[in-house]
Formats: C-alpha cells, structure tokens, sequence
C-alpha cells in the first residue's frame, strides 16, 4: 500500500505540467462529460481511492478549506520523503478546477522522443533540464507491457533487461507491470538514471534520455550525482507545483475529489 500511494501522488502531481495544478484529473466521467481521467493517456493511472481517504479526513476534521489539488500536492512532497527522497517545502492555496474534458487531454506518450516531450514541457514554461529531472521520478515508476512490449527486440536495450522483461510480457500474461527501475525500486532515488545509461530504460523516452545528446549530458551528471539530483528535483517540482494553479475566487474547494460542488 506503501509504494502504490507513492507512485499515486507522484503520477497525479505530474499531471501539472499538461493540464494544471488543478486536480482535475480526479474528476469522474457523467452522463453529459468524459472527464481527463477517461483519457486513453491516463488510463494507467491508478491509486484514486487513496486521495478519497485523505479528503473524507479533512473534511471531516476541517470542511471545506483544503482543496483536492493541495491534498496531491503535499501527498506528493510526502510521499518522496516516504520513499527515501528530499525533503521539500510547497506553497499551498490552489482551488480545485470546475472543468475536466477528455478532450483537453494531449499527453506526450512513452514512445515520443526527447525533443517531443521537451516542446510540451515548454509549452508550460518548464526547461530542458526540469523535463529531465522531473522524469527522474519514474524511479518509483510502473509501466504496463503494452507501453513497451515494443521494444522487446531494441538493440537500444540491454539484452538481460529484455528477456526478462520477454518473460514478464508473454502474452498470456496479459498485460502486466514492471518497474521502470529494475534495481532501487522503491526507493526515491537517482538510480533511475544509472539505469539508463546502462540501457535499462523500460519506456522508449527513458532510454532516449541517455541517448539523446539534448538530455544524455544531464542524465551522466545526475546518475554519478545523487545530490545534484536531489536538489534539481526539488527547485523542478516545487515550480510545477505553481503552474496555472487557481486561486483567490477562481474555482472551488471540492467537497468530493472526484465530483464538481
């Protein structure tokens, strides 16, 4: 339960970068709207029933004061604690979204290339290099086969990582997961990136990270550098944290995570 919370959070915070710091993806689909969590592109995350816990608790305790999008904020910053990571200081105030539409969902998959991913994260003020260290957090990542089972015969791939990853993925298995760090993976670490550089990435835009001369100078500093990492990882998540984020009077403060007041 541990690490499923803590790969939850981290994949609801992550949502920052393309739809906003709004807890919109919690939102259920209705008869009349197919909201973001309906999104072929979201349709691995999980863990939505760990943030109903957490928002029963506070409203019971205090209602109506603090929002579904700062419960994912500050469960994130937790959560990286939990697993070994730094420690970190947030702002809070958002309100949570009164809008989620499938539609509005357009997400860099785990077969676009460096230069892909990098416009999307730029798009929302993010650099290069916080696109980098952000991905680092798929050091406490999963990944189902049919987001990789094409690159079962990638010659980009280390051949031990392959078979093994061969016999996860038979298809009779259906479709499984793996960790996207095969060695550390529950910790909140910089092993990811010594994977990569190894050949070990999962997702094809893992292993295109070390291979790509835009990202690969980053990723040989942060795989010998664990607190370079840290302190990267901390200044990238804490300014995602901030993007378009509504607050004052703007949206609401929802009584349930996963429906509109």
């Amino acid at each position: 339960m541990k690490l499923i919370f803590i790969i939850s959070v981290i994949e609801f915070h992550l949502q920052c970068v393309f739809q906003g710091c709004d807890a919109s993806i919690l939102i259920d689909s209705s008869k009349g709207n197919q909201s973001e969590k309906a999104a072929g592109a979201n349709g691995t995350v999980r863990g939505f029933e760990l943030i109903d816990e957490i928002k029963k608790a506070l409203e019971t305790a205090c209602p109506s004061t603090v929002s579904c999008a700062d419960i994912i904020t500050l469960a994130t910053r937790d959560s990286v604690a939990m697993a070994g990571g730094p420690r970190y200081d947030v702002p809070t105030g958002r309100r949570d979204s009164v809008v989620s539409r499938a539609s509005d969902v357009a997400l860099p998959g785990p077969r676009s290339s460096v230069s892909v991913v990098q416009q999307t994260f730029a798009a929302n003020g993010m650099s290069l290099d916080e696109m980098v260290t952000l991905l680092g957090a798929h050091t406490v990542g999963l990944a189902h086969c049919s987001f990789f089972r094409d690159r079962l015969k990638d010659p980009n791939m280390d051949p031990g990582l392959q078979a093994k990853l061969g016999r996860i993925c038979r298809p009779k298995n259906g479709d499984p997961t793996t960790f996207l760090d095969q060695n550390t993976s529950m910790v909140f670490d910089n092993e990811f990136y010594n994977q990569i550089v190894l050949k070990k990435g999962v997702l094809f835009i893992d292993q295109q990270l070390a291979l790509d001369p835009l990202s690969s100078s980053l990723v040989s500093a942060f795989a010998g550098n664990s607190a370079a990492f840290q302190r990267s990882f901390i200044d990238a998540i804490v300014k995602m944290g901030k993007i378009r984020v509504l607050v004052g009077t703007d949206g609401q403060i929802r009584k349930n995570c996963r429906v509109f007041n």
